[in-house]
């Protein structure tokens, strides 16, 4: 009886969390593939009627549910309109790690279904899904002739790189920039095009050996076995792999046979044991998917920070610091000829000799604080001709009050640059911070980076100055305070509705664009 048998507990030698049960029953593996005819496997319906039948999941009713999530969907992407919080306290320093959730499970358990199960119900944005498929090893010609031939062995804890996954997720957690690598199960190498991947405050890690390392585990803040019956898996990765990897019916039978039931017994099944969550039946047991997700919920509450009250108290009664400089009235040529360079005397076309700074760097890269800090691109277009222009989105959580990180495009390489982070105006300093956190995430050196506005609060100056000692900051004036709304006083007003033209009326009301009634 299915019912009766869901009410069977975990295995005692797998302690659950939060008091969970596992809510089903495993079947023995059987010794030998299903004896299914092979004429019968060929045929796509034979295949669909051995899959179990997929309920319509349930809407999840939790009170951590959203009636308007935040995300816009077009027709191929779903882009999530919530920005990230910070991840960091109001010393710069990295305060909190992302959450990560391990995944293992045999070959074609539903691992994947189950990650993307737990993202839709999750419910917030900066989530990353992490799959071990991209960290096989690069074969050599040896090992490619025996994959084209279904006998190597891509089941085996060897054929990973540990040393490149270990480094990456470790980096993720993080909160670093890392590179991804794209496994072609077609040609069983790398392409060329890594994919890059940054700011997770959630990362879900998914493969079959997700538990066999030991720096693995101590990355994993939850570990989640998914539990599927032998023949189930068997039946998907046929239809997995002739239709989405070009494989021929028979070297897959031949395959799993040899090497991928042998290492589910030896090295993945064990590894049950390691588990906080044993998930039977895959995506389809939403049970166990709500009880994962409320504890994400749970964790990630704990994890939130308040950095910009804890900004607007800190460093009220020190010195402005030796990073900043004011420039004079005129900044135009002594401010841009002394950001970056050594004094040097070239020989002008006219035979004269004129003393300035030759830029000792490797390459200027631009970064604007959008929107104000596009204000300040023209001019550094004019003045370096070829500089590259990286873009950041912050924006204030009028909920919270805290910045959160919305989009950004920054150019390849940037960590060999000097950087220029443009912002018209700064006042408590949290959405320049967060930036050049975004920045030191991406390997950029602290003291390569140059900090530019046109009026700073000296509570922003602290902010900054403080927490990035190393940062120069140049602007043309200071002043003193800000008000209740985290407006610098006196100010310069909205700089960037005044120079792009969108600045209105202070008030106004729908009945203003109401017709007047005229007298009969």
């Amino acid at each position: 009886n299915e019912e009766a048998a869901c009410l069977r507990a975990v295995n005692h030698q797998a302690p659950p969390i939060l008091n969970c049960v596992c809510l089903g029953d495993r079947n023995n593996d059987k010794e030998n593939v299903c004896s299914t005819n092979m004429e019968q496997i060929r045929a796509s319906d034979s295949l669909d009627r051995l899959l179990p039948p997929v309920s319509t999941p349930r809407r999840k009713s939790t009170t951590l549910s959203k009636a308007e999530p935040p995300l816009l969907r077009t027709g191929t992407r779903t882009i999530y309109t919530a920005g990230r919080p910070p991840w960091y306290n109001e010393h710069g320093t990295q305060s909190k790690e992302a959450f990560v959730i391990g995944l293992c499970g045999g070959s074609a358990s539903g691992k994947t279904t189950v990650a993307n199960k737990i993202i839709e119900a999750l419910d917030v944005p900066w989530v990353v899904l992490l799959s071990m498929d991209s960290f096989y090893k690069v074969l050599s010609a040896e090992e490619q002739a025996l994959a084209a031939s279904n006998d190597y062995n891509f089941d085996h804890p060897g054929a990973f790189d540990f040393e490149l996954l270990v480094t990456t997720l470790r980096k993720l957690k993080q909160g670093k920039s890392v590179k991804i690598p794209v496994y072609d199960f077609t040609t069983h190498g790398r392409q060329k095009d890594w994919k890059n991947v940054y700011g997770a405050s959630v990362i879900i890690f998914e493969g079959i050996m997700a538990f066999a390392d030991k720096e693995l585990l101590r990355l994993l803040d939850m570990k989640i076995f998914v539990d599927t019956d032998s023949d189930i898996r068997l039946v998907r990765r046929l239809r997995r792999d002739i239709t989405e990897r070009g494989r021929d019916i028979e070297g897959v039978i031949k395959q799993y046979n040899k090497f991928v039931k042998p290492a589910f017994d030896q090295y993945i099944e064990p590894t049950m044991r390691l588990a906080d969550i044993v998930v039977p039946r895959g995506g389809g047991n939403m049970v166990a998917i709500d009880l994962i997700v409320q504890h994400v919920h749970s964790q990630l509450e704990e994890r939130e920070l308040s950095v910009r009250a804890l900004l607007a108290s800190a460093h009220q009664s020190q010195p402005l610091p030796q990073t900043l400089s004011v420039l004079e009235s005129t900044p135009q040529v002594r401010g841009l000829h002394t950001f970056f360079g050594v004094p040097c005397v070239v020989q002008t076309p006219q035979g004269e000799e004129y003393e300035g700074r030759r830029f000792h760097g490797k390459g200027i890269t631009g970064v604007s604080i959008l929107r104000a800090g596009e204000t300040m691109e023209p001019a550094l277009r004019a003045v370096c001709k070829d500089v590259r222009i990286g873009k950041i989105l912050i924006q204030t959580n009028m909920d919270s009050g805290e910045p959160e990180l919305h989009y950004l495009r920054l150019p390849k390489d940037i960590s060999d640059d000097h950087v220029i982070l443009m912002d018209s105006t700064v006042s408590t300093g949290a959405a320049a911070m967060m930036a050049v956190r975004v920045l030191l995430d991406h390997d950029v050196q602290e003291d390569k980076i140059l900090m530019v506005s046109l009026l700073m609060a000296e509570l922003g100056v602290h902010s900054v100055a403080y927490a990035f000692p190393q940062v120069k900051i140049i602007t043309t004036a200071v002043d003193k305070s800000i008000d209740d709304l985290l407006r610098v006083i006196p100010g310069i007003g909205d700089f960037g509705d005044r120079y792009f033209g969108t600045d209105g009326p202070a008030l106004w009301s729908d009945e203003d664009d109401q017709p007047t009634p005229t007298s009969s």
